[in-house]
């Protein structure tokens, strides 16, 4: 017994969705972004402002497969329409941090009183901004942004000293 399970996604005004096989296109004001789904068993339809994604079993692997390329696909279309928004906070009791942005990395100076900078990369076409304590990473691609802003907090990790006195590092604040 096979059935056949869809989901719709509406494609709101100023938005272009193209469907090429199981590679999905869609751009609008902010930009273009394009991914390619290569599930088994996965259908994937443009028709006029409507994408459908089909998919052959109801079983729950496919199912999960399935929410998970829906969750994508609106990932992308809220990137190209409004884009991500990621702030960090340069928090310091001990040394003050210097941050600054150098080409494709984020330099932190002076963490904890070393004297080699602390390198963090920004991933694909991300744009971070320091404004005094506070670092803005924004882009279109959610993904490049989430692992941009985990990066730089990653790299002001605290190791060999107690976390609870040396809470300096720089620490994702808000998301949008």
């Amino acid at each position: 017994m096979s059935r056949i399970m869809q989901e719709k996604i509406e494609v709101p005004d100023g938005v272009e969705a193209k469907v090429e096989g199981k590679r999905v296109e869609v751009s609008g004001k902010k930009g273009k972004l394009s991914r390619e789904f290569d599930l088994p068993g996965l259908g994937i339809k443009a028709d006029g402002r409507v994408i459908t994604l089909e998919i052959a079993s109801p079983r729950r692997r496919n199912r999960a497969a399935l929410g998970a390329v829906r969750a994508h696909l609106l990932n992308m279309i809220k990137g190209v329409t409004e884009g991500f928004v990621y702030k960090l906070r340069t928090v310091y009791s001990h040394f003050p941090i210097t941050v600054k942005v150098e080409g494709k990395r984020v330099m932190i100076h002076n963490f904890l009183g070393e004297r080699s900078p602390r390198v963090a990369e920004i991933v694909g076409d991300v744009a971070v901004e320091v404004k005094g304590d506070e670092i803005i990473v924004s882009g279109i691609n959610k993904e490049e942004v989430g692992q941009t802003a985990f990066n730089i907090e990653q790299a002001t990790s605290v190791k060999y000293r107690d976390r609870r006195i040396f809470q300096d590092g720089c620490y994702i604040a808000e998301r949008s």
